[in-house]
């Protein structure tokens, strides 16, 4: 984390970001833009400096205005793919760049004038692409292509997550993440897989995810996910980790002393914490899917008992239900005031208001972290919170339970969340999800671009910076990416 007072603020892109491209042009007539992919990022941002000091107009950022997009050890049909994939999202009338190998480039510099473009410096084809359905190209990082909620691989994306979730319930972390990246790039494919030479040159697809899916199109099943599904042990631990209050290793730990059930954990009632006692108690509620409505008649809920306390605070739904959801295992509200410093203690009474009206049955609360000893810069966030079990009143007639008599009302898991109005939007982005797309996204920060993005903002510990932003959309400008809208976000 860096000391505040030692910060520089970098301001909202769009005022004086040109100011970076250059001091002068001599060539006005050319402007190049470097890819990183392939050439990365140090060197990408060594031949920028040397190339603006020869006086040559370099973006940042791909546009346009761009007449000639270098690359480094790219092929001619690679080359094209990714100028067709950009190409999707650019205006029709725009003049598509010239693609150039870095060669064209360092034969410039050392001239110190643009060198004629001869054929061995162009990355083209010579003839029209037919491109079959293996010549998809598809970026490296979540955070750089749109996946949305409904896809066309679900049955194949389905079986790798399954086994994902295995591994990480054995605590192979790095055998869940792989299998997780797998399947978020066929959740993000434009069309089904019917054949396996549409997986050829696809990112993160590693032998053993190419044998579940190539199983799965010859035979309908794979023999190993269908082990896993059916194990006592991947039964076990999902049914257990599901409580309220339980993660891996309680629910590893439960399994290897025997446990099975959730009439095995109540008759343990001493095993339990508080959190986990009211997780068995309303296990069956918390259990069933939230679905939208009663997600927006919480909102409403949570909006009246914030404006009761303090009048012009917002309450943002974020989750799965930004993203487009029709329904969740639970629901998060992030909440904030226009005025800085104002929403500071505004958590302790929107509870204590609810609680009054008896719509509280469980809540945790958490003092704000951010900024205390031993708060580290790379936590995903320490922002104060409140993890709730709200009674929800459903309406009449609404089936809750198979039992008639019990009360019309069903538990429901609420997540609250206290930002700064300077921290809001990374907050917004960061707990709008998926998770997979937020981890994926700050490990383009860190590995791409050299930075820190966490829920509390965007850091450059180099320069001992921090960027002020806006807007979610300032936060993918900063970071030269392409802006995905929530709905796009379901990596």
């Amino acid at each position: 984390m860096l000391p505040k007072r030692r910060r520089a603020r970098i301001g909202s892109p769009g005022g004086n970001a040109a100011s970076s491209e250059r001091p002068s042009t001599r060539f006005p007539g050319i402007t190049i833009y470097l890819v990183e992919r392939r050439m990365g990022r140090s060197r990408r941002a060594f031949l920028t400096r040397l190339a603006r000091s020869k006086g040559f107009r370099v973006l940042d950022a791909c546009s346009s205005e761009v007449t000639h997009i270098v690359m480094e050890q790219t092929s001619a049909e690679e080359a094209v793919c990714w100028q067709e994939h950009r190409a999707t999202a650019a205006p029709s009338e725009c003049t598509p760049a010239t693609l150039l190998d870095i060669s064209w480039l360092t034969e410039s510099l050392a001239a110190g004038q643009p060198v004629p473009m001869e054929s061995r410096h162009r990355l083209e084809v010579a003839e029209p692409r037919k491109a079959p359905p293996s010549s998809i190209w598809m970026p490296a990082y979540a955070c750089q292509r749109p996946t949305p909620l409904t896809h066309h691989n679900i049955s194949l994306s389905e079986a790798l997550e399954t086994l994902a979730e295995a591994a990480g319930f054995e605590g192979r972390e790095g055998h869940s993440l792989t299998f997780l990246r797998a399947a978020s790039v066929l959740r993000a494919l434009p069309r089904p897989v019917v054949a396996l030479t549409q997986l050829r040159g696809l990112p993160h697809f590693g032998e053993h995810s190419f044998r579940v899916v190539q199983e799965l199109l010859e035979h309908g099943v794979c023999e190993e996910v269908e082990r896993v599904r059916h194990s006592e042990r991947f039964q076990t631990m999902k049914l257990f980790t599901q409580i309220f209050g339980v993660g891996v290793r309680t629910a590893d730990r439960w399994y290897q002393e025997g446990l099975r059930t959730l009439d095995d954990l109540r008759e343990q009632p001493q095993r339990l914490t508080q959190q986990q006692k009211a997780g068995v108690q309303y296990y069956q509620d918390l259990s069933t899917p939230v679905l939208q409505p009663d997600a927006e008649a919480l909102q409403q809920l949570v909006e009246a008992a914030v404006e009761q306390v303090l009048s012009g605070a917002t309450v943002t739904l974020t989750g799965g239900f930004r993203r487009g959801k029709l329904q969740g295992h639970d629901v998060d509200f992030l909440i904030t005031h226009p005025e800085e410093g104002q929403e500071a203690g505004l958590l302790p009474r929107v509870i204590r208001c609810l609680q009054d009206q008896g719509l509280v049955l469980y809540q945790q609360y958490q003092h704000s972290l951010y900024g205390a000893p031993g708060h580290h810069s790379h936590t995903m966030d320490a922002f104060e919170r409140s993890f709730c079990i709200f009674r929800l009143p459903q309406p009449p007639g609404a089936s809750v339970r198979e039992d008639p008599s019990c009360p019309a009302w069903k538990a429901v898991r609420v997540d609250l969340v206290v930002a700064p109005i300077s921290q809001f939007p990374f907050a917004l982005l960061g707990w709008t999800g998926s998770k997979l797309f937020q981890r994926e996204l700050r490990r383009f920060s860190r590995k791409e671009k050299g930075l820190c993005l966490n829920s509390h903002g965007l850091f450059n510990p180099e320069q001992n910076t921090v960027f002020h932003v806006a807007s979610e959309e300032d936060i993918f400008r900063h970071l030269g990416l392409e802006y995905l809208p929530p709905e796009q976000r379901n990596a």
